[in-house]
């Protein structure tokens, strides 16, 4: 019996979907099922999978349900030990599936491993080496534009980044699957957020390499779409993921990190659909299911602060980083 499901979450990926698809057909790890979810696609990427992938199992949903749906459902149906999510718009290495099965097996305590995602239109730049998250309430990619050069060591990361990442699928039994209710982005911060504070670790896998396009589905990096949902997940994620205690404590933070980004947003011409994403999440966030703090969840949750303190400089160094190399 095969230990992996490659899950791929299909919408509209005609364009990009193929090369996906043939990268994973030249994989020297054979030992894995593809499951393919498609979005009610209508591009005919949908048609053309089932007619050139049938090695693969297709399901087609009876409309769009956004991402967390998607690979739930795929998560549910695949029978193996690990789940491994996978973007539509991506092409990997042809190690990238058995690297990650060998990473996620040094230790039953790691929940997801995320990979060496690179830049498919420039290969020599880092588009994610796993996800941080910090005080001001930001969730942002490690090394995304720097040099692939600078990304080779393993190491311990806040949550993986669902597109391209293994999980193991028991822990999903024990603290959930991915939050419906965020429809798409930031629940892979969430679902990683929460296997912490179960007491599960998240690490990042340099030699498992895929590369990425990016935005792909969403069309572009900022669109009203995309800014209100990211701004009212966010909100879920603090509601969900945070004790009383430290709430309190992190509330100036995120107060300033709030309003930070929506002095951007009304920059670029997005504020309206900050704020009304802002809205959307305080007004209905009662209806998510908050974690029952334990004891040793309030501990994790200590050490998980202090890590958000950590993420908060690794942030601002990199920021600066960022702007000295642009004004050099």
């Amino acid at each position: 019996m095969n230990k992996v499901s490659v899950i791929i979450p299909n919408y509209n990926g005609m364009k990009f979907v193929n090369d996906c698809m043939v990268s994973l057909q030249k994989q020297n790890y054979k030992a894995f099922d593809t499951i393919i979810i498609d979005n009610y696609s209508t591009d005919g990427s949908y048609e053309y999978l089932v007619d050139n992938y049938p090695e693969a199992i297709i399901k087609r949903m009876d409309k769009n349900y956004g991402f967390s749906i998607a690979v739930n459902e795929g998560i549910k149906m695949s029978e193996t030990e690990y789940v491994l999510l996978l973007n539509n718009d991506t092409e990997v290495d042809p190690n990238f599936v058995g690297e990650l099965v060998k990473a996620i097996e040094k230790d039953d305590k790691i929940f997801a491993v995320s990979s060496k995602m690179i830049s498919y239109w420039d290969r020599k730049v880092m588009d994610d080496a796993g996800d941080l998250y910090n005080l001001f309430g930001w969730a942002f990619q490690k090394g995304v534009g720097r040099s692939i050069n600078e990304y080779n060591k393993k190491s311990n990361v806040f949550t993986a980044c669902a597109g391209a990442a293994i999980y193991r699928k028991k822990v999903f039994e024990k603290i959930g699957y991915f939050d419906e209710k965020h429809f798409a982005y930031l629940e892979d911060i969430d679902i990683g957020y929460r296997a912490r504070i179960y007491g599960y670790k998240n690490v990042y896998c340099p030699t498992a390499i895929v590369y990425h396009m990016g935005s792909a589905t969403s069309g572009s990096k900022y669109n009203s779409f995309k800014v209100k949902l990211s701004a009212r997940n966010n909100i879920y994620l603090i509601y969900k993921n945070t004790p009383v205690w430290q709430f309190i404590m992190n509330f100036p933070f995120l107060f300033a990190g709030f309003t930070i980004k929506a002095l951007f947003f009304k920059k670029i011409g997005f504020v309206k659909d900050y704020i009304a994403g802002i809205r959307e999440g305080v007004l209905t966030s009662y209806r998510l299911k908050r974690i029952d703090f334990d004891k040793e969840m309030h501990k994790r949750c200590l050490m998980i602060e202090l890590e958000l303190i950590a993420n908060t400089f690794v942030y601002v160094k990199d920021y600066l980083d960022r702007r000295s190399k642009k004004e050099s």
